[in-house]
């Protein structure tokens, strides 16, 4: 059984407590993946170099990073040097990661979006010469190695384009195209929110769980970066992932947690298994009903 964990690039995410339950969860002989972003050592880094980061909103509502070539660069540096630490801090737990990018040895495919549509002042422009792309593919044998050999492969989101060129990819699709690719039957989206929140100004809004069938009314939800995930969320289970869950990366075990129902849990849309904490043994479960659209009843946490 293959569990694809996702860390998000935004502050707070990371630190002693996630590398602990990560940790935790390979002593566990579960074959793991782990992807990270770097948006924020990518922001902070621009700064340093005197090139502010752009951002832009898609007429859908997508906020994206303007990536031009400088900006491909930086994005590139940063996400190495979150990778390193990770793999640092992993080692030192005893874990055997491997730190990689998608680009390397081919192992994500993407096509490159060269322009992209954005709302400017109210106004719908285009954006030329972008170094973004979309996951269309990945090398699940190449990947499949690495977990024969016992390693925990840490994934930076760079993909390889048509002609072999460098593309910032999204962390959540690079993570679904990985999931789907090797039929992981759980990804794990770490954030720094508790999951899909009904009222996002209000934490205790927790959305529980989604049946596939109520996913676009969950999409309507979302506000931000959750857009992302939810897109991502969308595309690991119609590629065959029996769930994705929307953890909370701030919490003493983020991993152990989110795997034990605290987030949101998204569904496939057929009836599916839950893994059992032996890995290669499934359980098969009915999907829990939390919240229709009509009316909407998301769980309240206690503070």
């Amino acid at each position: 059984m293959t569990l694809i964990v996702k860390i998000g690039g935004a502050l707070g995410i990371g630190g002693d407590a996630l590398l602990d339950d990560l940790a935790r969860t390979a002593s566990e002989q579960r074959r793991l993946v782990i992807v990270h972003g770097g948006s924020d050592a990518t922001t902070r880094l621009q700064q340093q170099l005197g090139r502010p980061a752009q951002m832009a909103r898609s007429p859908s509502g997508h906020e994206s990073r303007v990536t031009d070539r400088p900006a491909l660069e930086a994005f590139a540096m940063a996400t190495a040097l979150v990778n390193r630490q990770l793999v640092e801090g992993l080692l030192a737990r005893g874990v055997r990661a491997f730190g990689l990018s998608g680009m390397d040895g081919g192992l994500v495919r993407a096509q490159r979006k060269a322009s992209m549509r954005a709302v400017i002042d109210g106004r719908t422009r285009v954006l030329h010469d972008q170094w973004t792309g979309r996951p269309d593919g990945v090398d699940a044998t190449l990947l499949e190695a690495l977990l024969d050999a016992g390693l925990v492969p840490v994934i930076a989101p760079l993909a390889a384009g048509p002609e072999g060129e460098m593309l910032n990819v999204d962390g959540d699709r690079i993570a679904a195209a990985l999931a789907a690719g090797v039929s992981a039957q759980t990804l794990l989206i770490l954030t720094n929110v508790p999951g899909l929140l009904s009222d996002p100004a209000r934490e205790d809004s927790l959305v529980s769980t989604v049946p596939f069938a109520e996913l676009p009314g969950a999409e309507e939800l979302a506000r931000g970066r959750m857009r992302r995930k939810l897109l991502g969320a969308r595309e690991a289970l119609e590629g065959g992932v029996a769930r994705v869950v929307l953890g909370d990366a701030r919490r003493r075990c983020p991993v152990s947690d989110a795997l034990s129902g605290a987030g949101t849990t998204l569904w496939g849309p057929v009836q599916e298994t839950t893994p059992d904490r032996d890995p290669g043994h499934a359980r098969p479960v009915q999907r829990p009903r939390a919240w229709s659209l009509g009316p909407l009843t998301p769980r309240r946490e206690s503070a």
